[in-house]
């Protein structure tokens, strides 16, 4: 083409065989024209193209050769030192990796055709294509992503927490109020006593009107079957227990717990325990909350006596209503009104009696558990021993979570006492045991996995149990004009609120 227009056509690298690595084209030229080309004769006009590789424009690239076509008194040598500052080593592989970058290191030198005057660190600096503008964007995004991550992660901890607390009662513990209202509640839903059952009522069935026999376009509500059992047998085998919708009558009653048999004085003996405590041994907070209820659904009955017996020897500290009687209940422990002539108020729970015990004695540690992670040649062999301490309680439905790493798999059970299940989605082993008490005060799990022996903490156990941790009850309910006993009955619970193992 016409020097005057001094235009560099192509740009490319190739190999000494011939093979084009890269190629930057900036007009239209034919590949007989870029692939290969022969040099014109020294007797053409000068204004014509020109084919030619000067000493000054030449740079040896070993096994490699730029290729430049342009006018010939373009100078062409800054597309060709471009080469090695964007390949570090000067074969084909790199030349290939970095094709691109080179395309557009030349698209800044040359614009459709003509040069631009720009130097090496205006080509970096234009390629890199920095933007204080997109850094700001990013930071604030980033951030916001961050605060939402945050706020989601409070509100799934509240939402947890809300479950919990709804699994273990529908009511809280709002201590001790006047007598017009209920002075406590329950304190935890864990109790595996209830007062009443209340059946689902069943709903009642009408036949459905006969149809003709002609075809129907209308929905078929069992149409995709085959794949909820699929999508069920799927969260099966990642661990997931699914429990079918509707249940006869029999399985409610079994999975209900008996009835009480309530008398118109009703006690309830709660507690509650939170413990901490560190992986290499000792205590580093128990502590035990315990209340008495009272309810009386008959005014016959309002006027009464509770004999308490305490024969705790843990070191707790106990403290009545304000309407009851304190001295009377310091010298003989029976709990009555102040006002002998007043009655307890009737359909109402009463919480007549609280107790708490708080320590950091390891002898009082109700149920012990002892992790011992070992690292392997493959990850980990981890030992868990359980030992039950206070040989009064039975633990009932006791289960001890284990974290596990995400992504390695199911762990290789070994050795093992009662029943595992692993949950994949939470990464947590289940150990659950149906029963801990005196003559199964014992056991221990064997597993191994891929991992730290920090994967493994916090460990936290749940139970329930019928027997209270401290040894206190209601013996005895009585009249106040008369030794006269009164009927009445209780239920008991010690359930968990918090037990870690950090």
């Amino acid at each position: 083409m016409s020097d005057q227009g001094r235009a560099l056509l192509p740009v490319e690298t190739w190999l000494c065989g011939g093979h084009i690595d890269a190629s930057s084209q900036w007009k239209p030229l034919a590949l007989s024209e870029i692939t290969l080309p022969e040099p014109k004769s020294e007797s053409e006009p000068q204004e014509t193209d020109f084919i030619g590789i000067p000493e000054t424009d030449h740079n040896d690239l070993e096994q490699l050769g730029p290729a430049l076509a342009a006018a010939k008194r373009q100078p062409a040598s800054q597309p060709a030192s471009l080469i090695p500052e964007y390949c570090r080593v000067l074969e084909e592989s790199e030349i290939s990796e970095h094709c691109f970058d080179l395309i557009f290191a030349f698209d800044e030198i040359v614009a459709l055709g003509y040069r631009e005057n720009v130097n090496l660190a205006q080509i970096r600096t234009f390629t890199e294509m920095d933007s204080h503008e997109e850094k700001v964007f990013r930071a604030v995004r980033e951030t916001q992503e961050r605060e939402a991550k945050a706020e989601m992660r409070r509100k799934a901890k509240e939402l947890q927490q809300a479950r919990r607390d709804a699994e273990r009662s529908g009511k809280k513990v709002p201590g001790f109020g006047g007598f017009g209202s209920a002075g406590m509640s329950s304190v935890s839903s864990g109790s595996i006593i209830t007062d009443n059952i209340v059946e689902p009522e069943k709903p009642k069935i009408t036949p459905a009107p006969v149809r003709s026999s002609g075809p129907s376009r209308a929905l078929k509500l069992g149409a995709k079957g085959k794949e909820v059992d699929n999508f069920v047998d799927q969260l099966k085998s990642e661990g997931e227990t699914i429990m079918p919708t509707g249940k006869r009558g029999s399985d409610v009653s079994k999975a209900l717990p008996p009835p009480v048999n309530v008398e118109s004085v009703h006690l309830r003996v709660e507690e509650k325990i939170s413990l901490s405590c560190g992986r290499d041994g000792g205590l580093q907070n128990m502590e035990v909350l315990g209340m008495v209820t009272l309810r009386v659904s008959d005014d016959k009955n309002g006027r009464i006596r509770l004999v308490v017996s305490n024969n705790d020897i843990k070191g707790l500290q106990l403290q009545t209503h304000p309407n009851v009687d304190k001295k009377l209940f310091t010298s003989e422990s029976v709990i009555g009104l102040k006002n002998p002539e007043k009655s307890f108020p009737l359909n109402n729970d009463v919480g007549v009696l609280k107790w708490r015990l708080q320590t950091t004695d390891e002898a009082l540690i109700p149920l012990t558990i002892n992790c011992w992670p070992s690292e392997s040649g493959s990850g980990c062999d981890v030992n868990i021993e359980y030992e039950l301490q206070e040989e009064s309680l039975e633990l009932n439905d006791v289960v001890i979570s284990i974290p596990v790493p995400s992504g390695v798999g199911a762990p290789v059970i070994g050795d093992l006492d009662g029943e595992y299940k692993h949950d994949s989605r939470r990464n947590v082993l289940e150990w659950c045991l149906p029963v801990i008490d005196a003559n199964n005060k014992t056991g221990s799990l064997e597993f191994s996995v891929a991992g730290q022996p920090n994967d493994f903490f916090p460990i936290s156990v749940t139970f329930v149990s019928k027997r209270n941790y401290c040894d206190i009850q209601v013996t005895k309910v009585s009249h106040v004009d008369g030794d006269g006993a009164v009927r009445f009955s209780s239920e008991t619970s010690f359930v968990v609120d918090k037990y870690i193992i950090e």
